[in-house]
């Protein structure tokens, strides 16, 4: 089938003009940009669908290198099935789960089938991470990691003889997590492995050593150990992805010494990458306070000083921080009282960056665009996504610019309610998500086409 969108504002990377796009099934077929209106003929053409933007804005659709799906395991929670309508009510047609589920996905074959699951639903393109070590109990490699067991599992033996590349298709990046490999020797060999399967290692960088349990000991608030834990537990990974020629990705960097951290590996040439979050992009610990610090305002990173805060925009915009991740993490009203850490960010992602980056002109829409989809494509080595051009999957997001609303969780698609923001007044409000070229989620905007 072929689809034309006409008439809108198109977004990447590297494009911001009036435009349209002609989709031909699920590929990108051709992209005109012009400055001026675009008539086709559309019976010559063989076009089957025509969507009309109106004006309004056309986005690669975004891609997410940290959720937690929960699944399987914590239904409560979040399911596979809620979890990706979230994805989609937010823009995103990918997305990297983490693996702290039950059991944990700690084996290829788990990994595998929960993408098999995923691909059954139709809606997102779900790529499991993959643990560091069994049951993420540090203690041992995960199977994955044996070269042994890669040889004798018949469906990955292409893999261990090197016979194809990227590695396993439905594996893009390992991760430990909410808790590092606290053994040195463990967390270098489970990078060498990583780095011979050409898969990156995404680090939450939470193992302080003896400095942060002194601190912890001595009774500092949580503000001051866990920054000691989130600056030292950067260095070493850094140093031991160094030592084993791997590339570490750091998750969700909240302070100005991690991130100054990383830059400079950055500037001495080392394969590292890093990540931040809207809540951290857009809150302090005062929002977390006033949301409850041990409970409703409480996530892992903690929310920052207004100085770690400016500190990452700026990281953004000099190029020291490569994307934004939701770090996606739904909990029951219970489970938050009680003080579980994190936030559901799926749904609220795009429009809180567009309120504080694009709208107090930090960043140009292009910028974030870059941030939320090619630059985690380009990470993760899916080169066939993360722009509108030709060839390229139709993955695309129709989002208003100029809309303001008011989060209300309760029109959440995800089983957690606990955002960050809600009840705040964001601008920029996604309308329609296509994967694939098919119509996978819409407010409403379809029905005045």
């Amino acid at each position: 089938m072929k689809t034309l969108l006409q008439n809108f504002r198109i977004v990447d990377a590297s494009i911001d003009a009036i435009g349209a796009v002609i989709l031909h099934d699920e590929i990108i077929r051709d992209v005109w940009v012009k400055g001026e209106a675009i008539r086709y003929d559309i019976g010559r053409m063989g076009i089957d669908r025509v969507i009309d933007g109106g004006g309004l804005t056309l986005m690669p659709a975004f891609i997410d290198m940290h959720a937690h799906f929960r699944d399987p395991g914590f239904p409560e929670k979040e399911t596979l099935e809620s979890a990706s309508l979230a994805a989609l009510a937010g823009g995103y047609t990918t997305v990297i789960c983490m693996a702290n589920t039950k059991p944990v996905i700690d084996t290829f074959e788990a990994a595998q089938a929960l993408k098999h699951r995923s691909n059954a639903l139709r809606l997102i393109d779900l790529y499991p991470a993959l643990a560091l070590t069994r049951s993420m109990a540090g203690t041992e490699l995960a199977s994955g990691f044996s070269a042994l067991d890669l040889i004798r599992t018949s469906a990955l033996k292409d893999i261990a003889l090197g016979f194809s590349w990227p590695g396993p298709r439905y594996v893009r990046l390992c991760s430990e997590d909410g808790k590092d490999v606290a053994d040195d020797a463990l967390f270098k060999e489970a990078l060498v492995r990583a780095a011979a399967l050409r898969l990156p290692v995404s680090c939450h960088c939470d193992a302080g050593g003896h400095e942060a349990l002194q601190a912890w000991e001595a009774g500092q608030p949580y503000s001051i150990w866990s920054r000691i834990e989130e600056n030292v537990a950067t260095e070493r990974a850094i140093r031991l992805g160094r030592e084993a020629g791997a590339h570490v990705h750091i998750a969700h960097v909240s302070t100005k010494e991690a991130l100054a951290r990383i830059r400079a590996a950055k500037a001495r040439g080392e394969s590292v990458s890093c990540e931040v979050t809207p809540h951290h992009l857009c809150l302090t610990e005062s929002d977390a306070a006033s949301l409850g610090s041990e409970s409703y305002g409480r996530v892992n990173p903690p929310l920052r000083n207004e100085e770690d805060r400016q500190a990452l925009i700026a990281g953004l915009v000099d190029g020291s921080i490569d994307a934004i991740a939701t770090d996606h993490a739904p909990h029951t009203s219970g489970d938050k009282e009680h003080g579980s850490p994190g936030f559901s960010g799926l749904e609220t992602s795009f429009a809180a960056c567009f309120t504080e980056l694009v709208g107090k002109g930090h960043l140009s829409l292009s910028r974030l665009s870059a941030l939320m989809s090619v630059a985690p494509a380009r990470l993760l080595r899916l080169f066939d996504r993360g722009a509108i051009e030709p060839g390229l999957l139709a993955d695309l997001v129709v989002v208003d610019t100029e809309a303001v609303w008011h989060v209300d969780t309760a029109l959440f698609r995800s089983r957690g309610k606990n955002s960050a923001f809600s009840g705040r007044a964001l601008s920029g409000k996604t309308l329609m998500t296509l994967h694939a070229g098919s119509v996978v989620f819409d407010r409403g905007f379809g029905a005045k086409l």
